[in-house]
């Protein structure tokens, strides 16, 4: 899967950096990672305010978080590739402010053509800024601990759907829409200036996080094989989750965010305990948490009428789906045949055809035969990425054996 023998940035050492320094330029680039995916997601959780206040359609405002989607899909690659040249911490600095400015527009957007705008603006801040954050946190620290780094800058990822929609949500119904958003610009800002201040200066090629360090086009093909087929089976159940929690396992509107909230938790905690063994074994931990999401879904699949089962199943779901991100960030950089900013921004690309094909799949699946099959299909898909991480396995270590 990939080449036995790494390249030579594999072994420099980790450049000049205050360790303090980096850890706060860590948390601002994590708080970043927040609050791009908070405004992602923002509109669906403020949908039925949003659209009576424009006098649009429900629709018509669910297509302001998939055309987002559409623009990081199709800018992530060209925007990292025009951006090269630059020091990383002022094209970091960079995409946060536009992440600012994006949200602010969308608080006094005047009409849903001028909300669509701000919208593009800020999914074009989020193309560039997940084409190279990964590289730019992993080269603030040494090579050993690269990938509990990387699992940390994930947490951002995970408190977004945990806390920042549902706090989004809660605000813009106490207050207004807009005011969601303006709060979301105003941490946006802080980010950056915290990111301006703390974000050293260092060099891909000194640190050794331009170029993979265990270069390998098969292992990055079987990569992005892999990411799709995950995404697309696990947001098949995300999309859908709130309606599988009311009808399937049955339970009352009263609980619905409780149950969230647990899944959130169970989120966290995979993400943490990802970052303890990835460095040392991150094509096994991806395994692991396959198998693990896998049986999650099965479980929904045949026992999530069953209340306390569904439970345990959503925990299980969360816990191994949140594992999967900060490992595919790592592996993406570890395989990449070329710069890895390239290859960071190939899998963010990726990444969001699955989020986009999971949702479409997933209304399908529902529209025919009914959300409590939604696990079943999602689990077909996640079952299909096992086997390939697993015959892969199979094949270099045979490789590596003869």
């Amino acid at each position: 899967m990939t080449s036995s023998r790494p390249v030579a940035a594999a072994r420099f050492a980790a450049p000049p950096v205050d360790q303090r320094r980096a850890v706060i330029a860590l948390f601002a680039l994590s708080t970043s990672a927040f609050t791009f995916v908070t405004a992602e997601n923002l509109p669906g959780g403020l949908l039925t305010l949003i659209a009576p206040d424009l006098g649009r359609s429900t629709s018509e405002i669910g297509l302001l978080v998939s055309a987002y989607a559409a623009v990081v899909v199709l800018a992530s690659l060209p925007l990292s590739r025009l951006t090269r040249r630059f020091p990383r911490r002022y094209v970091l600095a960079a995409t946060t402010a536009v992440c600012t400015v994006g949200t602010l527009w969308s608080a006094v957007a005047l009409g849903y053509a001028d909300l669509m705008a701000a919208r593009m603006v800020t999914a074009l801040g989020q193309a560039l800024f997940w084409s190279v954050v990964t590289p730019a946190a992993a080269s603030l620290f040494a090579p050993a601990v690269r990938g509990k780094m990387i699992a940390r800058l994930a947490i951002g990822n995970s408190l977004a759907p945990l806390l920042g929609v549902p706090l989004g949500t809660w605000v813009g119904q106490q207050t207004s829409w807009r005011t969601a958003f303006l709060m979301f610009s105003v941490v946006s800002l802080l980010a950056c200036l915290a990111m301006v201040i703390a974000m050293p200066n260092v060099d891909a090629e000194e640190s050794g996080t331009a170029r993979g360090t265990h270069p390998s086009t098969r292992g990055f093909v079987v990569l992005m094989v892999v990411t799709v087929l995950l995404v697309t089976g696990g947001f098949m159940m995300i999309t859908f989750v709130t309606q599988f929690v009311l009808e399937t396992a049955g339970f009352p509107d009263r609980y619905l965010s409780v149950l969230l909230l647990g899944q959130g938790v169970a989120g966290m905690a995979g993400t943490l305990l990802t970052g303890q063994v990835l460095d040392k074994r991150p094509w096994q931990t991806m395994l692991v948490a396959l198998g693990l999401l896998t049986g999650s879904l099965v479980l929904l699949w045949g026992l999530g009428h069953v209340p306390a089962l569904a439970l345990v199943g959503l925990a299980l779901f969360g816990l191994a789906f949140s594992a999967l991100p900060p490992a595919l960030s790592f592996l993406s950089m570890r395989v990449a045949p070329g710069a890895t900013e390239s290859a960071t921004a190939i899998s963010s690309s990726v990444f969001n055809l699955g989020i986009g094909g999971g949702a479409a799949l997933g209304a399908l699946v529902v529209a025919t035969v009914g959300v409590s099959t939604v696990p079943l299909v999602g689990a077909v898909f996640v079952l299909a990425a096992l086997a390939v991480v697993a015959t892969d396995l199979r094949l270099t270590a045979r490789d590596a054996a003869a």
